[in-house]
């Protein structure tokens, strides 16, 4: 990996070689968190627009040069990336705004935005010569390594919180993933999942101390900037949760600075649930972070014990970014307003981000005719018991059409 330079501790400096194992620091422990740093001088040499528009791949791949992947590793098959890319004027009347990109992650392989932080796990555990790889997730990052890793010849054991949706579960099932259901919280479930990778040397697919993980999350936005010339813009919005997405945003911003390939740096905006927002009371407060209550439906975002934080809080204030919180009736709300204005259909993690566009234009933290992107990273089958909260029931008839005529009545179906 001509194009790395190593691994360097965000806590205290130190660097290591690349080597595929290494999760952290060995004078700082768990605090002692790992980030790639790239050559890119390199890079620079190597590698340019015109190689990306001459190149055919559509998945995230084509960032490889970004990437700390060997040469040689076989990738997995799963066609991961290449999400599209919607304006819409519509929704963006409906959020305050002028304008608005929507990026859809939720078409991912595994239906979110993980596939592609699990494809580079994937790839990292060949190797280092594993053939097991586990996590902790509350469903997303679970289902996406089951999938890349079933796609891969590996096996995955998956450590979920007993609130984990149920269709993020028959997702691992079908996947042949060996899954315990912890009967406890996220923090709970990451805890036997931690002991148990250092019991048994498994592969760690854990984004909370995996430094390459950050590395595929932040194609999202490498992939954005292309999608969109290369005109960035004002802002970029993202649910936060462990605070690996977001940190990873930050790192495909700094990337394409870096290679000259855009001329603006979009703020970053961070949304967490009101119910479990340890990340933006950190922000705010500018003090070390409290472990909270996991109280939202929006399970992919509610990490109470998030690991990442500090990478998250370093993004937005590179970015000259912010933060917000939205409660859950708003993320339901969004979940409805999104389906019927764009045709998406987002589970509550994926599209608390829009709640949190429009509390922040309401604030004034965006302007209304500022651009903004938005990043769905998750798809509303993976929880179908909040999707039908959101949206409520259908109507239940008897076959006579008597009782239809009152339906498009009430509902005023008739063509004028």
């Amino acid at each position: 990996m001509q194009n790395v330079r190593g691994l360097s501790c965000t806590n205290c400096g130190k660097s290591y070689s690349p080597e595929p194992d290494r999760y952290l620091c060995s004078e700082c422990g768990d605090s002692g968190l790992l980030e790639v740093e790239y050559n890119y001088e390199i890079i620079r040499r190597n590698w340019d627009k015109k190689k990306l528009v001459d190149n055919p791949d559509s998945s995230h791949w084509r960032y490889l040069p970004l990437l700390p992947v060997e040469p040689g590793t076989i990738r997995p098959p799963l066609r991961v990336g290449g999400t599209p890319v919607y304006q819409n004027r519509v929704l963006g009347s409906e959020l305050g705004l002028t304008e608005i990109w929507i990026k859809d992650d939720g078409l991912n392989p595994t239906g979110s935005l993980k596939d592609r932080a699990s494809s580079l796990a994937v790839v990292k555990a060949k190797e280092a010569g594993k053939k097991i790889v586990a996590c902790s997730s509350t469903g997303n990052a679970a289902s996406s390594l089951a999938g890349n890793a079933a796609a891969s010849g590996l096996k995955a054991v998956i450590f979920v919180p007993k609130r984990a949706p149920s269709g993020k579960v028959a997702q691992l099932m079908i996947f042949g993933a060996l899954v315990i259901s912890v009967q406890g919280s996220y923090s709970e479930a990451y805890d036997l999942s931690a002991s148990s990778i250092k019991r048994w040397n498994w592969y760690n697919r854990n984004a909370a101390i995996n430094p390459y993980l950050m590395e595929g999350k932040k194609t999202a936005v490498l992939e954005l900037a292309e999608q969109l010339d290369w005109k960035m813009p004002d802002w970029i919005v993202l649910t936060v949760g462990d605070g690996c997405t977001i940190a990873g945003a930050g790192k495909a911003l700094q990337d394409l600075q870096e290679l000259g390939f855009i001329a603006n740096k979009p703020r970053l905006l961070g949304v967490q649930a009101e119910g479990c927002a340890p990340i933006t009371r950190a922000w705010k407060q500018k003090e070390p972070l409290q472990v909270c209550a996991e109280g939202s439906l929006a399970d992919s975002i509610a990490v109470g014990n998030p690991r990442n934080w500090k990478k998250a809080i370093r993004a937005i204030k590179a970015t000259e970014g912010a933060m917000v919180n939205v409660p859950d009736e708003e993320i339901l709300e969004m979940m409805r307003v999104l389906g019927r204005k764009s045709g998406i259909f987002g589970e509550p993690a994926g599209v608390a981000g829009l709640a949190g566009i429009k509390r922040a234009v309401r604030k004034g933290i965006i302007g209304k005719r500022q651009k903004v992107a938005v990043i769905i990273t998750g798809n509303g089958l993976k929880d179908i018991d909040s999707a039908r909260k959101a949206a409520g029931e259908p109507y239940q008839l008897p076959p006579d059409l008597s009782r239809m005529e009152e339906v498009v009545s009430k509902e005023e179906l008739r063509e004028q």
